[in-house]
């Protein structure tokens, strides 16, 4: 290999260090999901990455989502899929195969892999960890009130096993399945979970994995990427509509969580290779960053 090459690797590592100091011993929530879950090759490579902060001293928490693969049950199964706001309608049936696809295959499956690289990492039921009421009917499309069924909206936590498993230098790998005051199982929206867990850890940094690369003014526009934004700008973006669908829970409960006392949030592409390492250790990042 010539010197250039190699000079060119120790650069990145110098560019990096600022940023290992800063946040060695800090709390990183991860949200994992979208479509850069169902690539097998792409999951290895982001699970990766998270064993590279655990082992550099920053300590990731992770909820993962599912959604996709959800929908691919329910497909099977020969229910449909319908979603408000981005919240998934859930009935008795399809709420029953959400907690069998979350802690019983996904939940599993990150945590075996998380392991088979070196990591530490513990499995946790949402169930254990989220506490949630019933979420009140909401507009949709045709601005139709409608009853989201076993949907749940955070109001309490129980994060003993979380910090348990951080003080172990171990990472938790969280579902976000609920329950509510009579122990029913609600699905809940893992954006909203994830900001909730985060603003109650007052973690450093929330993080958001999916499959865009961030804000986009015009989705269809690659360029039209919005690097970094506030609150205030974030409530305008949404009386513009220019934030709608799925990214409303992400950028709701991403201010929530600044509001609570983290530090910053990301939203990122999890599709681009190691997104999450260039997002956190370079200094112009890549994604959408969202400050107080």
């Amino acid at each position: 290999m010539r010197y250039k090459e190699l000079i060119d690797r120790a650069d990145v590592l110098i560019e990096a260090l600022p940023f290992l100091q800063r946040y060695r011993g800090q709390t990183f929530v991860i949200k994992y999901g979208g479509s850069a879950m169902e690539d097998e090759q792409i999951v290895e490579r982001f699970l990766r990455d998270v064993v590279f902060l655990e082992a550099v001293g920053i300590n990731p928490v992770l909820l993962h989502g599912g959604g996709k693969a959800i929908t691919t049950k329910m497909r099977e199964a020969g229910m449909k899929a319908a979603f408000v706001d981005g919240l998934r309608v859930t009935d008795e049936a399809s709420i029953r195969l959400v907690e069998d696809t979350l802690d019983g295959e996904i939940n599993p499956r990150i945590v075996k892999t998380i392991n088979e690289f070196g990591g530490q990492a513990v499995g946790l039921s949402g169930k254990s960890i989220l506490i949630a009421e019933k979420m009140a009917p909401r507009l949709n499309a045709k601005k139709e009130e409608t009853d989201l069924g076993f949907v749940g909206e955070v109001v309490g936590l129980s994060l003993e096993a979380v910090r348990q498993a951080v003080d172990s230098e171990k990472v938790p790998v969280i579902s976000p399945i609920a329950t509510n005051a009579e122990g029913l199982a609600l699905n809940v929206n893992a954006d909203i979970a994830a900001g909730a867990i985060a603003g109650e850890l007052r973690a450093a940094k929330l993080i958001y994995i999916s499959d865009v690369l961030g804000i986009m003014r015009d989705p269809a526009e690659r360029d039209s990427l919005i690097p970094s934004v506030n609150r205030q700008v974030i409530e305008k973006l949404i009386k513009e509509e220019i934030i709608e669908g799925g990214m409303l829970p992400k950028v709701e409960s991403a201010s929530k969580a600044l509001g609570a006392g983290v530090g910053k949030v990301h939203l990122i592409d999890g599709r681009i290779p190691h997104s999450l390492l260039l997002e956190i250790f370079t200094n112009n990042g890549i994604g959408t960053e969202i400050l107080p």
